[in-house]
């Protein structure tokens, strides 16, 4: 008997799942999961425990505490000059996750069109097929100029043409920015061009900017401050990425109160609410983290181009990612030396051969051919961890004389 229902059955167990085991396994150094093996600031972690000792356990408020949003709210303003109301326009979540799934179930009915980019985010597809979404895809495309043994800074890029067929007939689109596995932080000439589509063919937008705080030399731009965008631009974000705490699963939805009133029409059958203390936490960290998020950025810069310089002396073909803390690198030539063939068969030989873990890309595209090439690693350790990482990948090299 099939125990799963016949929509979610086609994603099976998340690769993530798959290569943290393999990392256990083999005791590896784990640059698969994008979580860093340090912990988030203290004065976060005491405003949460202060809550808690306060007596501050019970159910928040369904779409948030008053002081969150209040300090999201504020946040978003001096961020875009744009006023939000933080009652009716912006909505607490059980992290970025929930807010996608929410957000799909909230505004798309069966049948819609969604355009995602690809490589994409392994729950965007699972929450599509949840919401009864078709969904068409449009490929960023790696750099030109990607070779082995060399990092190329040159962007990943996608074809203006495949885009607006693809929107022809949408309900939504999705853009992640920057860009979770291809690092890619989209320019405000490729904002702009997505923002002239979702006006011509009346479509929604949903923006996923966990990382708008980790770019490196690039302006993150909110596709909700161009014009004619802020009425119809749905804008996702969370807590864990910024300030090294995945596991509080703090998120947040920004939008009209009309496009809100939809996201919290499932969020409220989701979860309900997300946990009190953390998110009297979360107001510490919006309202006094500045200071750390420019160390953590200045940290990430550091193994970013630590990461990128081993990977190419090794014979990978590294793109130079703008934002995120993950490395996009063609194995090909690596591959080659070690015997192997494709990236998944390279990521689950690396952990049990050489002590590491990375995840296969080919996962996160609709025709897997696309990613085959590819492989990601994470950036977001210790400078210890990347240089024991490096270690262990340099014996590749000895492997294959």
């Amino acid at each position: 008997m099939n125990t799963v229902a016949a929509r979610l059955a086609p994603f099976g167990t998340t690769i993530f799942t798959e290569m943290t085991r393999l990392a256990q396994r083999h005791s590896a150094v784990n640059l698969a999961q994008g979580f860093p093996d340090f912990d988030g600031p203290d004065f976060v972690k005491e405003a949460a425990i202060d809550a808690i000792r306060a007596g501050r356990s019970q159910y928040a408020r369904m779409f948030g505490d008053p002081g969150l949003n209040s300090a999201l709210a504020a946040r978003w303003e001096s961020l875009t000059a744009q006023r939000v109301d933080p009652d009716t326009q912006v909505t607490v979540t059980s992290g970025c996750t929930e807010a996608i799934a929410a957000t799909m179930l909230g505004v798309i009915n069966p049948g819609d069109r969604v355009v995602m980019f690809e490589p994409f985010y392994d729950s965007y597809r699972a929450s599509a097929a949840m919401a009864g979404a078709e969904i068409r895809f449009v490929t960023l495309c790696p750099p030109v100029d990607l070779c082995a043994g060399h990092v190329t800074t040159a962007p990943f890029w996608f074809d203006m043409g495949e885009l607006e067929r693809a929107m022809t007939g949408a309900r939504a689109i999705l853009v992640n920015t920057p860009h979770n596995p291809t690092g890619h932080v989209f320019s405000r000439d490729e904002l702009e061009r997505i923002a002239f589509l979702c006006a011509k063919h009346n479509v929604l937008a949903i923006t996923d900017e966990v990382y708008e705080d980790l770019t490196y030399g690039h302006e993150h731009v909110r596709l909700a401050t161009l014009p004619g965008m802020s009425e119809r631009t749905i804008t996702l974000s969370s807590l864990g990425k910024t300030f090294s705490l995945t596991g509080w699963k703090i998120g947040w939805a920004i939008t009209t109160p009309d496009l809100s009133r939809a996201v919290r029409a499932a969020h409220q059958f989701l979860t309900f609410a997300t946990a009190t203390p953390l998110q009297v936490g979360a107001i510490a960290a919006i309202e006094r983290g500045s200071d750390y998020v420019a160390a953590l950025r200045a940290r990430f810069t550091q193994g970013r181009e630590f990461l990128a310089t081993t990977l190419a002396s090794l014979g990978f073909g590294v793109v130079m990612p703008r934002g995120t803390y993950f490395i996009m690198a063609d194995h090909t030539e690596v591959s080659r030396r070690m015997g192997v063939a494709g990236d998944v068969e390279f990521c689950r030989e690396l952990p049990a051969r050489f002590g590491v873990a990375a995840i296969p890309p080919s996962v996160f595209y609709d025709n897997p051919q696309h990613g085959r090439p590819l492989v990601r690693f994470a950036f977001c350790k210790k400078q210890e961890t990347l240089e024991e990482a490096a270690t262990r990948l340099r014996s590749i090299i000895a492997a294959s004389r």
